[in-house]
């Protein structure tokens, strides 16, 4: 690390890096709807002041898969106002555009558009909240891309493989290569670093004097045994990692000290959930690069509204009551009221002097009334603080933690941590909850044709992307798939369908990595013909990735495809065409009127969908 009094001069780079904006979170609350656009126009006002030479965006710019107009016409205003301009840029880059802009119709940096006036470029990847859908592959930062705006980079077309090549900067004597990868789903990138199928490019010459720097947007900590992306997968050749999608901000670089690099995670700017990560304090980084020597100054965000969380376990208290205590609830809220209270008070002191923090601050306690104790009404003990906070109906968060029912003879060795288990369900993702959901199930109530993890899917594009087909669409795909199947085998018997669907669901002949392959040629199919006809808007999303089912066995299954959907525009528009002439597999089944097809949908409807139907 060079020293903080590095001079700005004509070689050294100066980059404001910032990551998880989510522009437009909350936008329609009357309290914090203005949050996200104020601090981003924080971050961009920082930008100019400091008279940077770019921006990187670590992804998840919008919170929202399908912005709103409010939330893309208060972007493009700030864009347009803080990085345009006749201030000349003071880098080139020197590597092929058209390979690092790949996925553009204008695949050059917007600076050196000859219709456009840039003074401060903006790079930016895309996460896993503005992640590209549909069949051309595109994203809200597509479209900011078209207008000149925003160079939007990392976008992998491929789902086999993955290679990223640098767009290669210089300015005087410094030479950075800035690498990038949008979202993708965890466990497939963790599957594809252990098969050695991501590649990062470097240049041929003189690779030792270049500054390497590599913007992710993944999972950092550990939420499964695939669902996240070791730092020991990057290459060691880099300098400084960019970890975007984790919201608590640990923006203070920290050394991998097996693979020689640094990290740093600058955390959301805005808070959107009310968890201890987003309590620390935000940040955003200017950072400095001089040759192979770095500096970042960290630059605290005043715009961002004040979050305080605290704990409160009620059986620690045992002075001031007990659960045999007389009116014990009313004195547990008395106790409630005087933590709220002082977490106020010390908000206020903190934001004496600083007239562009908001007025109200987020508060959250969590109370644990494990041991005996009631709950009280929080919707009556919010109304007292409807004034005063900014999350009014949201203060009071009750939890309970149960011992695990052990003998723990040896008290001496007991591990008092793992007897505690929190049964509140803070933070799980929906795909989590259905895998909890139906391994708590009893056998007879499983899902027989769709998969937990196909169901998860399903739902999480249904919650998080708005996209309200999902669901019906993994049941049609599935019921149409299986109907396909069982007229090919000529069953005509209830034992032999339940026979059939068992050894089609555990079939293993069909690798696990071609599964989504023919799942996405069936739905993309399906939706093309569908917007041929009419009946679904041109910008449908025709390539959401849900993983939904087995494609074993034998029969007229969906015909494998070089794609599964998230791919680049060229093959994407490539499979909507040949979708729009083929004739659907579900119309080949339906057209045939035998008995033995009506007998199979029949059973198929009263026997295999009704659960599902009944789960969603």
């Amino acid at each position: 690390m060079s020293s903080e009094n590095t001079l700005d001069d004509e070689d050294t780079f100066k980059i404001l890096i910032a990551t998880d904006i989510h522009l437009g979170y909350l936008e329609k609350d009357a309290i914090r709807g203005n949050d996200s656009y104020n601090t981003l126009d924080e971050i961009l006002k920082c930008a100019k002041t400091n008279e940077v030479d770019f921006i990187l965006l670590g992804g998840d710019l919008f919170h929202e898969n399908k912005p709103s107009r409010r939330c893309l016409h208060n972007c493009i205003t700030m864009l347009r106002k803080y990085c345009m301009g006749d201030t000349p840029i003071q880098f080139d880059i020197v590597s092929d555009q058209t390979v690092n802009f790949n996925t553009s119709k204008f695949p050059w940096v917007n600076y050196q558009d000859e219709n456009l006036n840039i003074s401060i470029p903006a790079f930016s990847i895309h996460g896993n909240h503005d992640d590209p859908t549909g069949a051309e592959g595109l994203c809200a930062l597509d479209l900011l891309s078209a207008s000149g705006l925003l160079n939007h980079f990392g976008h992998s077309q491929s789902v086999e493989s993955i290679e990223i090549s640098p767009i290669l900067m210089q300015k005087g004597n410094t030479k950075l290569a800035l690498f990038g990868l949008g979202s993708i789903p965890d466990e497939r990138l963790y599957r594809m670093f252990v098969n050695n199928q991501v590649t990062m490019l470097r240049p041929k010459e003189d690779q030792d004097e270049w500054f390497n720097l590599f913007a992710i947007h993944q999972n950092r900590s550990k939420h499964g045994p695939t669902n996240y992306i070791p730092e020991q997968f990057l290459d060691d050749f880099l300098d400084l990692v960019v970890w975007g999608h984790e919201h608590e901000c640990l923006i203070t670089p920290s050394r991998n000290e097996q693979q020689l690099f640094y990290v740093i995670q600058p955390g959301s700017s805005v808070a959107t959930s009310l968890s201890p990560g987003e309590a620390t304090k935000k940040h955003i980084g200017l950072l400095r690069v001089k040759g192979r020597k770095m500096n970042l100054q960290k630059i605290p965000l005043k715009t961002v509204r004040q979050f305080f969380i605290q704990d409160v376990v009620l059986g620690d208290y045992p002075d001031l009551f007990t659960p045999d205590t007389p009116q014990v609830t009313k004195k547990v809220e008395n106790l409630c009221y005087a933590k709220v209270t002082e977490m106020l008070e010390e908000a206020e002191r903190e934001r004496l002097g600083c007239p562009l923090t908001p007025e109200k601050p987020l508060i959250r306690l969590r109370v644990d009334y494990s041991g005996g104790f009631d709950t009280f009404h929080t919707s009556r003990f919010s109304q007292k603080f409807v004034e005063r906070v900014a999350n009014p109906k949201d203060i009071i968060h009750f939890l309970r933690r149960r011992e695990q029912k052990e003998d723990n003879k040896d008290e001496v060795n007991v591990d008092y941590g793992s007897l505690l288990k929190t049964t509140a369900a803070e933070g799980l993702r929906v795909e989590d909850l259905v895998k909890q959901y139906f391994a708590a199930t009893e056998q007879t109530v499983q899902l027989s044709l769709l998969t937990e993890h196909g169901m998860g899917k399903a739902l999480q594009e249904f919650v998080d992307k708005d996209e309200k087909d999902a669901i019906e669409e993994l049941i049609t795909y599935q019921l149409e798939k299986t109907q396909c199947h069982l007229q090919a085998r000529a069953v005509t018997t209830e034992q032999d369908i339940d026979t059939e669907v068992r050894a089609g669901s555990s079939d293993s002949e069909t690798p696990k990595r071609t599964r989504p392959r023919k799942i996405m040629k069936s739905k993309n199919r399906a939706k093309a013909h569908r917007v041929e006809q009419g009946n679904e808007p041109v910008d449908a999303d025709i390539s959401n990735e849900l993983d939904l089912d087995s494609d074993g066995g034998s029969g007229p299954s969906a015909a494998p495809t070089r794609g599964r959907g998230r791919g680049g525009r060229g093959r994407g528009s490539r499979g909507r065409g040949r979708a729009a002439s083929e004739p659907k597999p579900a119309s080949r089944g339906r057209s045939q009127k035998s008995s033995a097809a009506t007998q199979n949908r029949s059973i198929m409807q009263g026997r295999k969908v009704l659960p599902v139907c009944l789960f969603v």
